[in-house]
């Protein structure tokens, strides 16, 4: 039985390909999710998309997620830095969960640099613009077939 995971984009990320190439890269978000499942079908997973610039809405999909997915990646954009309802949600549902920026937020402006979900997930992928999100699906792959990190 295949493990699925649950991809969350959050809020700017419909608008990738009109946003700063230098930080975003120059793909779309229909680019990048084309890239996830190619991805995940070659690795053996299944991939649940969702982006969505409500911050309810991210939490509901995280909700669902615990009866129905196996782990998590999520780029939470600017949430990342202040949502504790998003950070409450992951932790809730105790699922691996991996943070993924495109750019890297430490090398940007001071607000960026702290992350109020990383406590609660398993790690952090900045800097690699799509590759991050490939990055996590194998992460996750890995630690299904080990059973842990």
């Amino acid at each position: 039985m295949s493990k699925k995971i649950l991809v969350v984009n959050g809020p700017n990320l419909n608008m990738l390909g009109k946003r700063k190439a230098e930080h975003y890269g120059t793909l779309t978000l229909e680019d990048i999710e084309e890239m996830i499942l190619g991805e995940a079908e070659k690795a053996g997973l299944k991939v649940v998309l969702m982006q969505s610039n409500h911050e309810g809405e991210i939490i509901d999909a995280l909700h669902k997620s615990m009866h129905t997915c196996d782990g998590v990646i999520i780029n939470a954009g600017a949430y990342t830095h202040t949502s504790y309802a998003i950070r409450d949600a992951i932790e809730l549902i105790e699922l691996p969960t991996l943070e993924v920026h495109l750019s890297n937020v430490g090398a940007r402006e001071s607000f960026r640099h702290k992350s109020v979900l990383a406590p609660v997930c398993i790690g952090q992928i900045t800097g690699l613009k799509s590759y991050g999100y490939i990055a996590a699906l194998y992460a996750l792959k890995d630690i299904f077939e080990k059973g842990g990190i």
